[in-house]
């Protein structure tokens, strides 16, 4: 465990590597799961503000849901996260021509239709940041549906902490990546002296 001010960090975030290889897992991780993408409060103002321009790209499944309950709803675990269809996909999903899964919230961004990018626990995905009263936790959540972005990342040399450098500064600020960094470098360099 690595410590960054009042943040703990798994060593998996600094010794694993990841890149999404999208042709292979088609976005599972915005399907399966237990419940929707974890939420801060401050995010479901900004669904309800993205809504209308990703309207049209969400399901009539997804839009019937959001009618019913609104993007979000508390878990069995007391946690506020996005809406989902059927116990599966996240309400925010849309599928290209090939059938990959992709955030509608991401895409608006993307086409410069809105200035969210989509809720920070999806940007940070693989990694789960849980809050404690006197610390947070950054874990590297594993899984079968992203064993082939394990691979790719361990062939492209890619630590979990590079590939998600803009959501980790995006969540955490700047100076505390930078801290981040050196931390991983001290420690790999003490690896490889052992």
């Amino acid at each position: 465990m690595l410590q960054i001010d009042d943040i703990l960090v798994s060593l998996d975030v600094v010794e694993r590597y990841f890149l999404c290889d999208l042709s292979k897992c088609k976005g599972e991780c915005c399907v399966e799961g237990d419940s929707g993408a974890p939420l801060e409060e401050s995010e479901v103002d900004e669904l309800w503000k993205v809504l209308p321009v990703i309207w049209d790209d969400l399901s009539p499944e997804a839009r019937a849901v959001i009618e019913k309950q609104g993007v979000s709803y508390f878990d069995e675990e007391g946690d506020l996260v996005t809406s989902i269809v059927n116990g599966k996909d996240c309400v925010f999903t849309c599928y290209d021509a090939d059938g990959v899964c992709k955030c509608a919230v991401e895409k608006a961004y993307r086409e410069g239709k809105t200035d969210f990018y989509k809720p920070v626990s999806c940007h940070l995905y693989p990694i789960r940041v849980t809050r404690y009263p006197d610390f947070q936790a950054v874990n590297f959540h594993r899984w079968n549906v992203c064993k082939a972005a394990e691979i790719m990342g361990e062939e492209e040399n890619l630590p979990v902490y590079k590939f998600l450098k803009e959501p980790l500064i995006r969540k955490f600020g700047a100076e505390w990546y930078a801290k981040l960094e050196e931390c991983a470098e001290e420690w790999k360099r003490r690896d490889a002296h052992e």
